[in-house]
């Protein structure tokens, strides 16, 4: 698990959502009430937000350059349906886009991505590669290139791996 600082901005919601599941220990957050009360989810809403918690973990995996962990639906239809409103501030006119109706998980998910592609911080939100961590975490490395969410947890036990192996 990622002792990084949380993504900017809306990525930290998708990183959080993400980071529900600990892979290693098989805790799920989610399986609690106040778990699902950080996401304004409530126990009929978990098979919906898995899903795309999942569909999630594919995409963070794909902008780290791995294969994804397992068959998901995509991202791009869990996030078809999902509601957003154009917001235009009256006073200075910038416009934002903001879930509609209520904020359910999924729309407000799409406007987190939605700004991320405008602020160009969405490819920085990868997976870690360890298959037993696969924890969300946001690349602040000069190059975009991190490959672990933890250099000295899930690093450290990669190099190790490969040093054993030679």
């Amino acid at each position: 698990m990622s002792e990084r600082a949380p993504a900017p901005g809306g990525l930290a919601l998708v990183q959080s959502l993400v980071n529900t599941l600990d892979i290693e220990t098989g805790a799920d957050s989610l399986d609690t009430a106040e778990g699902r009360a950080r996401f304004g989810l409530t126990a009929d809403d978990l098979a919906g937000a898995r899903e795309l918690r999942e569909s999630l973990r594919a995409v963070l995996l794909a902008h780290a350059g791995h294969p994804p962990h397992r068959a998901v639906t995509p991202l791009g239809e869990l996030l078809a349906g999902a509601p957003l409103l154009v917001t235009v501030g009256e006073a200075d006119g910038t416009a934002a886009l903001a879930p509609a109706d209520g904020q359910p998980l999924p729309s407000r998910v799409a406007a987190a991505v939605a700004e991320a592609l405008v602020a160009g911080t969405w490819l920085r939100l990868k997976a870690c590669e360890a298959a037993d961590c696969l924890w969300a975490y946001y690349d602040r490395s000069p190059a975009g290139r991190g490959r672990w969410c933890s250099m000295q947890v899930c690093g450290a036990r990669a190099k190790m791996r490969r040093y054993r192996a030679r």
